[in-house]
């Protein structure tokens, strides 16, 4: 089979195009022909295996080299056949998931725990921009956030992967919501759902005397303490990502943003998709809404998998106005 390999560290190039063995299930297992995947910061990251400093974080880039041979932490796919001890799962099934590793390959194995019925409604490339961004931005206001009906949100890179699900999710779960992006996508987050949408370029949102009970913060722009003026007395701040660099960022951030909160009337806490228990719950939800038509995947731009280093080159510029997607 076809894979996208990384054998060591460096920019997308890294990428090896190359035929690989393809995988077999185990008991548990399921095997997925995969048609979709999408790129996203935790893929670049491994790629680069920055900021050195996660790699003495565990589910980190590794300390020597690349830990994940085939990287893709989204996938979209059709079951191409089953383990013996598996049971809700059978050939021909439409499927999609968050995994560790291994989207980007045409076929791979996957868990029957994080495994879950692709939304009917989407197609391939839709449904494979929904795991990591939707999973991370339902965590992040539902289970760190703890967002309640009526409450104020903003959401901070409102236009992004993560952005564009966290408005559509903050609207039904009964927020009231502000989106801040660039000038050039407050169309977007309008349609999308935000009561109000501000163009970062032009005003400084933590300064416009406005609080928020809940501040889910993507693009990692401004200070803590310019969050927290921004915060009602006892509201929540959430830390998504932000900017790039080799040696700290954005893990430094997010570290001193958590050194904080003990000091601090406002809670502040992690979006962690990757370490969350209820991967396969969170899909179900996700579904659930999909197919009521309540919250639909932004896609800016489709690549075949023979560009993958392109799409990843372009996702990890961090101007995409939701999510970049590649077709198997």
């Amino acid at each position: 089979m076809k894979a996208a390999v990384l054998r060591s560290y460096g920019p997308p190039d890294a990428l090896d195009l190359t035929d690989v063995q393809q995988p077999a299930p185990g008991d548990d297992e399921v095997l997925v022909r995969v048609r979709a995947t999408s790129v996203n910061p935790y893929d670049w990251h491994h790629i680069r295996g920055e900021p050195l400093v996660a790699r003495l974080m565990p589910d980190g880039p590794a300390l020597r080299g690349p830990s994940i041979g085939i990287l893709g932490c989204d996938m979209a796919g059709q079951v191409e056949a089953v383990g013996r001890n598996v049971t809700e799962f059978r050939p021909g099934d439409d499927v999609y998931a968050l995994l560790p590793g291994g989207g980007f390959g045409e076929y791979v194995c996957v868990r029957e725990d994080l495994l879950a019925p692709k939304p009917a409604n989407l197609s391939y490339e839709q449904a494979a921009a929904v795991p990591m961004a939707a999973v991370t931005a339902l965590v992040g206001l539902r289970d760190s956030g703890r967002l309640q009906p009526g409450q104020q949100v903003l959401v901070n890179g409102a236009s992004g992967g993560v952005g564009t699900f966290a408005v559509q999710l903050a609207r039904v779960f009964g927020a009231t919501v502000t989106g801040v992006c660039s000038g050039r996508n407050v169309e977007l987050v309008r349609s999308l759902g935000a009561d109000e949408a501000v163009d970062y370029t032009t005003e400084d949102f933590t300064r416009r005397g406005r609080r928020y009970d809940l501040l889910l913060d993507n693009a990692g722009s401004r200070s803590v303490s310019a969050y927290r003026r921004a915060l009602t007395r006892n509201g929540t701040l959430v830390v998504v990502g932000g900017p790039a660099s080799r040696w700290l960022q954005p893990a430094g951030r997010v570290f001193a943003a958590l050194a904080v909160s003990p000091l601090v009337s406002q809670r502040i806490a992690l979006a962690d998709a990757v370490r969350t228990p209820e991967k396969k719950q969170c899909l179900r939800l996700l579904t659930e809404l999909i197919e009521d038509g309540k919250v639909t995947p932004v896609i800016d731009r489709r690549y075949p998998f023979a560009e993958i280093r392109a799409a990843v080159r372009y996702q990890e510029e961090g101007h995409s106005a939701g999510k970049v997607v590649v077709t198997l």
